[in-house]
């Protein structure tokens, strides 16, 4: 159905929903490139303003993918929750936002009412945000996952270690794994991208990962981030599989390209319970979603590219994973031209997906031809982990030599957690003062003071893994 807005003597007129919602979206180059963003600044005051009047009800009543054509459509009308939505039922997009930024909305509320939202209300109610309402709601949103340990406390920020190797080299992966553990990272999880797609070089690298954490009773999880079916295989071959991971999008022609669907994530979901591998809780997902990607695919139904992430989200939470990130930059400046659209699009993430309520990270990173630098990924970091991130990435020196892309490092996750006072997830901050690697009160002992986890990691850093 048609929406307008009258802006002064003008009249805007936009000829469907998600038109509406395309044209509200602070300007980013995807939208651009996809023919969607708004033709003036006006035009976009425009959509707000008739954005803000919509009832939310109406997401309920008009698909921006079509439900017959779509599974992530039939996931998020299927799964929608009536009765956890009727405390907020009556109310605008812009009710909405007032209602988050008020004080009836609090931590408990907030999690009671994630069933009753379907992603494209809250990314509807995002683009009506300014960053600092958007940091102040996700701020009120406690997610906790919990596997080997326990992530997403108040007052806590975790880190993915991430290795990462361009041969895959077993001594280059763990001088990594060593750096990031003396820097008192890595309690979200161990996690590499590998360089090599064979099933057997897969399995390799698990055992790898599992010889390490458990040789060293380090109560953290592993993660070799490859297609689900190589998981799939993996797991089928007996490798010690801990988290299960996949990137996923939010429509299904996206997942298509990407080689999955609900029927494969549900299978690879039992796969991963049925290992019965976390002591403390069966959080055993782990997803990677980034704002470019339907689009990149040909698969965005003319959505703006937030909307869709947020849609990801939808999928994401039926498996209720351990850990979910948006890749914020890394598909490059055709989706997310500079600095400013990073920081903003990150933001809206987090936002939405605690909203949603999904355990958030996010890898704050640029590629090389973005209009970006160091600078905005620090501005963006203190942002998010000020809102309350449940992890970030630890690449070391920031720069991730497989990749070929600039994240966060060990070393920036020591200087938001100081400070802002944040903590390491519980069980893996008392792992590190038995070692000796840190103190009482979670701060680095001088290095000479720590000799002990380096000589146990010497094997294998000194020929093929034991």
């Amino acid at each position: 159905m048609p929406y307008r807005a009258t802006l002064g003597s003008e009249t805007f007129h936009f000829d469907s929903l998600a038109t509406l919602l395309a044209k509200a979206t602070p300007a980013r180059s995807g939208d651009e490139l996809a023919g969607v963003a708004a033709d003036s600044a006006a035009q976009r005051v425009a959509a707000r303003l008739a954005l803000a009047d919509l009832p939310l009800a109406t997401f309920l009543q008009e698909a921006l993918v079509p439900y017959e054509a779509d599974e992530v459509t039939r996931l998020i009308i299927d799964s929608h929750s009536a009765a956890a939505f009727a405390p907020v039922a009556h109310l605008t997009v812009g009710g909405l936002r007032d209602w988050l930024l008020g004080d009836a909305a609090t931590t408990p509320g907030l999690a009671a009412l994630a069933p009753g939202l379907t992603p494209e209300m809250v990314a509807a109610v995002s683009k009506l945000m300014r960053n600092q309402d958007l940091i102040a709601v996700a701020r009120k949103v406690n997610v906790v996952t919990r596997f080997r340990n326990t992530i997403g406390l108040p007052g806590h920020l975790a880190v993915r270690l991430q290795p990462n190797h361009p041969a895959d080299s077993p001594a280059g992966i763990v001088a990594s794994m060593l750096d990031g553990l003396m820097y008192g990272a890595g309690d979200a999880v161990i996690g590499i991208n590998p360089a090599a797609d064979s099933v057997p070089a897969l399995v390799d690298l698990l055992h790898l990962l599992d010889g390490l954490i458990h040789t060293h009773q380090v109560p953290t999880q592993s993660c070799v981030l490859t297609h689900v079916t190589n998981t799939l295989q993996a797991i089928d071959q007996g490798a010690p599989v801990d988290l299960v991971f996949q990137s996923i999008a939010g429509t299904q022609g996206t997942n298509t390209s990407f080689g999955v669907s609900l029927a494969l994530l549900d299978e690879a979901h039992a796969a991963a319970l049925s290992l019965r591998r976390g002591p403390l809780g069966d959080n055993c997902m782990y997803f990677e979603t980034g704002q470019g990607s339907a689009l990149s695919a040909n698969a965005h139904h003319g959505v703006d590219q937030q909307t869709l992430e947020a849609r990801a989200y939808a999928v994401a939470r039926r498996y209720r994973p351990l850990l979910v990130n948006t890749v914020v930059g890394f598909i490059g400046p055709e989706y997310l031209y500079d600095g400013k659209q990073i920081i903003r699009a990150g933001l809206e993430d987090h936002f939405c997906g605690k909203l949603l309520g999904l355990p958030m990270g996010c890898d704050i990173c640029y590629t090389n031809h973005a209009e970006a630098d160091s600078d905005d990924m620090d501005n963006l970091l203190v942002l998010l982990a000020t809102a309350g991130l449940n992890f970030m990435m630890g690449v070391p020196g920031a720069d991730d030599v497989m990749l070929n892309y600039q994240s966060t490092s060990f070393h920036d996750a020591l200087f938001v957690r100081q400070l802002l006072g944040l903590q390491r997830a519980p069980e893996f901050e008392a792992w590190l003062q038995r070692q000796g690697l840190t103190d009482g009160q979670g701060r680095l002992q001088p290095v000479a003071a720590r000799p002990a986890l380096t000589q146990g990691f010497s094997p294998w850093l000194d020929g093929p893994a034991p």
